[in-house]
C-alpha cells in the first residue's frame, strides 16, 4: 500500500474520526464537558459494535441496513444486571451517530446521509418545575451563617433568577459579574453569547457572597473543604466548583427542604421559565433569556400558558 492510499484509509478511520469529531465539538461548537464525555461514551459503544460486525469496512460503507441492525442491537442490549436501555437513552445514542454523520458529510467524507436516520418515537416527558413555594423552601434550605451554606445560597439564588443551564453556571468568573447593571454576559450553547439578569435579591447575596471570600480566585464558585474555611493548597482552576457539585449542591437542600420531586439545575431552569410566562413574558423573551437557538425548543413550556388563555377564552365568550 503506498502512503497516498494509507493516508486514505487513515482519513476514513472510524477511531480517527470520531477523536476528530470531538475536539470539533470541544472547540468550535462550544459543547460542554459533560456533553462532550456522553457523546465520547456514545460513538465508542457505535464503534466497537460496528468494529465488530464490519471488521474490514470503513465510514463511507456505513449503510442504512447496518444502522438498522446497530438499532436493533441497542433494542435488545441488556447489561450485567439484565437492565435494557429505556426508549429514551436508545435516541441519544442515535442522536450522537445522527450528529456525527453529519459532521462527516461537513468534511467532505463519503458515508451514510445523516437525514436518512430516523430518530426513536418516544413518550412525550412532562417538564418538572417548582412552584413559588417549593423555589422559596428551597432558597431558605441553607444554613448562611456557615461559609458553604452562603455560597449555597447564593448559588440556589442565580439558578433561580437566571435559568442558567448548569454547565454555563460551573463557568462564571467573578470579575465577569457587574453587580451595578445586575447583569453579566455568557457564552453558551453553540457559542451563542446572551446577557443574563439578576434580581435585586440575587446580587444582595452575591454581594454577601463575595465580601466574605479570602481567597484570590478567579472562579466564582469554589470548593470549600469540610473542616477549614479555605486550603491554600487548592489553586488555580482546582479550586472551581465543577458541574457534579453544582448537582450535588441543589440535591442535598431538595431534601432539606422536604421537596417531593426531583431537583436538579435544571429543574430549577424550567421553574424561572415558567415562572417568566405565568407572570406574563412572551414566548420570545423567554427564547433570549435561555439561549434557545429557536423558539421551538422554547415551546415545551407553553403548556404554562394554557390555563391563562383557558380563563381569557372563559372570560369573554361566556
Amino acid at each position: 500500500m503506498d502512503n497516498m492510499a494509507k493516508k486514505q484509509v487513515l482519513d476514513i478511520d472510524l477511531r480517527v474520526l470520531i477523536r476528530r469529531y470531538l475536539s470539533y465539538i470541544e472547540v468550535e461548537r462550544n459543547y460542554s464537558k459533560f456533553t462532550i464525555r456522553n457523546y465520547e461514551h456514545y460513538l465508542k459503544i457505535f464503534r466497537v459494535w460496528f468494529e465488530k460486525n464490519y471488521e474490514q469496512e470503513y465510514i463511507e460503507k456505513l449503510t442504512s441496513e447496518m444502522v438498522r441492525r446497530y438499532r436493533l442491537y441497542l433494542a435488545r442490549f441488556e447489561d450485567k444486571d439484565g437492565k435494557r436501555l429505556s426508549g429514551t437513552t436508545q435516541s441519544y445514542y442515535v442522536i450522537a451517530l445522527r450528529a456525527f454523520l453529519k459532521y462527516c458529510a461537513k468534511k467532505g467524507i463519503k458515508t451514510l446521509s445523516p437525514e436518512k436516520i430516523d430518530l426513536p418515537k418516544t413518550e412525550d416527558h412532562k417538564i418538572k418545575f417548582l412552584d413559588r413555594e417549593q423555589v422559596e423552601r428551597l432558597l431558605m434550605a441553607p444554613d448562611t451563617s456557615k461559609m458553604s451554606g452562603l455560597r449555597d445560597r447564593t448559588i440556589l439564588e442565580v439558578l433561580f433568577c437566571t435559568g442558567l443551564r448548569v454547565s454555563e453556571m460551573a463557568k462564571l468568573d467573578v470579575d465577569k459579574i457587574d453587580l451595578k447593571q445586575r447583569e453579566f454576559g455568557i457564552l453558551g450553547k453553540g457559542r451563542r453569547m446572551r446577557v443574563v439578569f439578576l434580581t435585586e435579591r440575587a446580587c444582595g447575596w452575591l454581594g454577601r457572597y463575595l465580601s466574605a471570600r479570602v481567597d484570590p480566585h478567579r472562579a466564582l464558585w469554589i470548593r470549600i473543604p469540610k473542616g477549614s474555611e479555605w486550603d491554600p493548597a487548592m489553586s488555580g482552576e482546582k479550586a472551581r466548583l465543577s458541574v457534579r457539585g453544582i448537582q450535588r449542591i441543589v440535591e442535598k437542600y431538595k431534601r432539606t427542604a422536604g421537596i417531593a420531586i426531583k431537583v436538579s439545575p435544571h429543574v430549577l431552569r424550567h421553574s424561572f421559565a415558567t415562572t417568566l410566562l405565568q407572570g406574563g413574558a412572551d414566548l420570545r423573551s423567554v427564547q433570549e433569556m435561555l439561549g434557545h437557538k429557536n423558539v421551538a425548543t422554547t415551546q415545551i413550556y407553553t403548556h404554562v400558558t394554557n390555563p391563562q388563555l383557558k380563563r381569557i377564552h372563559n372570560e369573554f365568550l361566556k
